[in-house]
């Protein structure tokens, strides 16, 4: 049975439009003066300080705990403002399978696996009116290494669930391959939906436990096996 369920934000419960990489391009310019500095970049399945670390590497920027912190303080008002000039959307599905969750007659506990650092994480959820909806998470400023933060995850759903959760008691929902990846490092379950970061094709590559085109395909019931 699975105990405790944990979802990426970013193509698995939300599209924001664009709002994230532009946040993140115009905190370049209007922070640091760099012009289109994320141009080069892949984003999907990556933590927000990897990805810091990445832009400032390759444009010469110290990654000094101050030039992180900057980044992330002018970061995040922007994300907040672009949010609302963006047209995004809750993937499909999404509502009606934490729904489904909730009903089981044994319910999971449900909360984030997100490479977003906390504060984004719930300014976008917020935007899309999901944030309430976890109770607990595990998040970019966690732990740089996403799968190091399926570690983070799994210890806290052992504060909320007790020591007894074992690893194989948690599902990873996520959409690229870093997510399976990710569940796989602590021998979690893994549901890949492809409505994010990659391919249908990818992601069965990867071989999760579960694949689905969106959560619409799949029934919460399947869980409480």
């Amino acid at each position: 049975m699975i105990r405790l369920v944990v979802f990426d934000i970013d193509g698995t419960l939300i599209r924001t439009g664009g709002a994230g990489v532009a946040a993140f391009t115009r905190t370049g310019e209007e922070a640091f003066g760099i012009r289109n500095g994320t141009g080069h970049m892949k984003f999907a399945g990556r933590t927000d300080t990897s990805l810091v670390r990445e832009f400032f590497t390759g444009h010469g920027i110290e990654a000094s705990p101050g030039h992180f912190a900057r980044f992330f303080a002018h970061y995040l008002p922007v994300l907040e403002d672009l949010l609302g000039r963006h047209e995004g959307a809750v993937c499909a599905g999404v509502t009606a399978f934490i729904d489904g969750l909730r009903a089981l007659p044994v319910p999971p506990r449900i909360g984030l696996l997100t490479g977003n650092i906390r504060r984004g994480a719930e300014i976008k959820l917020r935007h899309y009116g999901l944030w309430d909806a976890f109770a607990m998470g595990a998040f970019g400023d966690d732990n740089e290494c996403r799968n190091e933060l399926a570690a983070v995850a799994l210890e806290r759903g052992r504060g909320l669930l007790g020591p007894a959760l074992r690893s194989e008691e948690m599902l990873v929902v996520g959409d690229t391959p870093h997510d399976v990846a990710c569940g796989r490092a602590v021998g979690a379950k893994v549901l890949a939906v492809s409505t994010g970061g990659a391919t249908h094709e990818e992601l069965a590559g990867t071989q999760p436990d579960w694949l689905v085109t969106d959560l619409t395909r799949i029934s919460a019931t399947e869980f409480a096996r």
